[in-house]
């Protein structure tokens, strides 16, 4: 383990200092001045954490954190101030300080602050180790796992997919990884969002114009799909698409040629299509307002991207990389979550998804007090949540059963009508007296073939996607329903 430096020209805070951390089992060396500091840092590196006085003579410790900031921007620096001279504090932290010291000080809490200050430089340089190799998507949840393996299976083709998720999910993010990760990846990854152009100006965008074709067209102009030759065109919010565009589209999609908007000659398109929505197509094309035969063009194959309050446990690993892209954006050092900060959060629902935890951390670079995020310096709308689910905790719980009421609990309730698991106990029951065997293989059959044939008419007969609603494999469907002999029509 690397020593904590203390720099200071007071003796006494030297001496207590070394005692404190000696103590507390932590490697401490002590400097009176800043020019030593220097030297040792270009003789021997940085050390874990560094604790400085501002004001000595021969060196100011705002300098040296100016200096240690430009050759090490990761050394959490801790700078030590009279409370006369808290404008020096300010100073420090615009400077980059992890956190001042007060003094006098507790040396309880100094310890402490020094502690969180070697877990911040230590999770540093993990983090750093990691971002050498950081993907363009994050996840650690099943959800993003299976994700993540189906872009692999995708990785050398080129068809058409559709992504699906809420607002803010990073349906963009996968469109991107498509891309990347196919043979078209040289080629140009062009993005349309579909809902933000007005529909007079759609056409147009898609594909292009001739001079003079309407007023205002003083020149040619190329449309996305040509933008787009040779690599992928992302279609972001499909849903909103004007009928008479999805006509259009449809055309590109099925022979591969369109015409620029007052053009004649048809264009030959090597275009990948993804498209995306947070709608739900089917019922768009149940209500009339969007093609069917499109919908099937675009649906070969469909990938689904989870919200974020369904993969709670990715919340830490992106809120760690969002807050640290906002400190290179804004050029200060990156803050750090508190656990009660960091439970809050994953307890929070996230209704904007990803982009709302990405917009949150911004929040927190540039508004949190100090460089740990206490839960109490989270935004309001998570504090707001957090209070109100606090208070539902604390409501009285339902009076307890007193004797009697004990008595008569244990009793069958009443069952109410159309209650099929007392239906299923009766029928159970009937079969024990009559003595029939094979109960459970009987039952078993007949509760998973309900289950299943109830999936495939919500989704058409789509077998992946009832597995997917169902929370079991594709192999492990195929199987059930051959076992089952729910194939046999087909």
């Amino acid at each position: 383990m690397k020593p904590i430096w203390v720099v200071d020209d007071d003796h006494a805070i030297r001496f207590v200092l070394e005692k404190a951390l000696t103590r507390a089992g932590l490697p401490v060396r002590s400097f009176s001045n800043t020019r030593d500091v220097r030297a040792a840092l270009q003789s021997e590196g940085p050390p874990q954490v560094l604790i400085s006085d501002i004001r000595m003579p021969g060196g100011s410790g705002l300098e040296l954190l100016a200096q240690v900031k430009a050759e090490h921007p990761r050394l959490p620096v801790i700078v030590m101030t009279a409370f006369s001279d808290l404008d020096s504090a300010v100073s420090a932290f615009q400077g980059g300080a992890f956190d001042y010291l007060a003094k006098p000080f507790d040396l309880q809490r100094a310890v402490e602050l020094i502690r969180r200050a070697m877990e911040q430089s230590e999770s540093d340089g993990a983090l750093l180790d990691a971002q050498a190799h950081t993907p363009e998507m994050l996840g650690q949840a099943p959800a993003m796992q299976e994700l993540f393996r189906a872009i692999g299976r995708l990785s050398q083709s080129q068809v058409t997919v559709l992504i699906t998720g809420e607002s803010g999910a990073g349906k963009e993010l996968v469109a991107r990884a498509l891309h990347k990760h196919s043979p078209r990846a040289d080629g140009p990854f062009v993005a349309i969002n579909t809902a933000a152009i007005p529909k007079d100006l759609l056409e147009s965008e898609l594909f292009g114009h001739e001079r003079g074709a309407f007023t205002g067209a003083q020149a040619m102009r190329r449309g996305r799909f040509e933008q787009a030759e040779g690599g992928t065109l992302f279609l972001d919010e499909i849903g909103d698409m004007p009928l008479e565009l999805q006509t259009r589209l449809l055309r590109v999609l099925s022979d591969g040629h369109y015409y620029r908007v007052g053009g004649h000659s048809p264009i030959k398109s090597q275009v990948r299509v993804i498209a995306a929505t947070h709608q739900h197509l089917e019922q768009r094309v149940r209500d009339g307002v969007f093609r069917e035969d499109l919908f099937h063009r675009l649906n070969v194959i469909r990938l689904r991207l989870p919200p974020l309050r369904e993969r709670r446990e990715d919340i830490p690993l992106l809120a760690r990389n969002f807050l640290q892209e906002s400190s290179k954006e804004l050029g200060v050092e990156p803050k750090r979550l508190s656990e009660s900060a960091l439970a809050q959060l994953c307890a929070f629902d996230f209704p904007g998804n990803v982009r709302q935890l990405q917009n949150l951390c911004h929040w927190l670079t540039v508004m949190a007090p100090s460089q740990v995020v206490e839960a109490k310096d989270l935004p309001p709308e998570v504090l707001e949540v957090a209070a109100a689910d606090a208070a539902a905790a604390e409501k009285p719980a339902p009076a307890t059963l007193q004797p009697a009421d004990a008595v008569a609990a244990q009793a069958p309730a009443a069952t109410p009508p159309g209650d099929w698991m007392q239906q299923v106990a009766e029928q159970v029951a009937q079969d024990f007296v009559r003595g029939e065997a094979g109960v459970w293989d009987r039952f078993s059959q007949r509760f998973e073939a309900t289950l299943i044939e109830a999936a495939l008419a919500h989704t058409r007969g789509r077998r992946i996607e009832a597995a997917r609603l169902l929370g079991i494999g594709r192999n492990t469907i195929t199987r059930k329903i051959q076992e089952l002999g729910l194939d046999a029509d087909e």
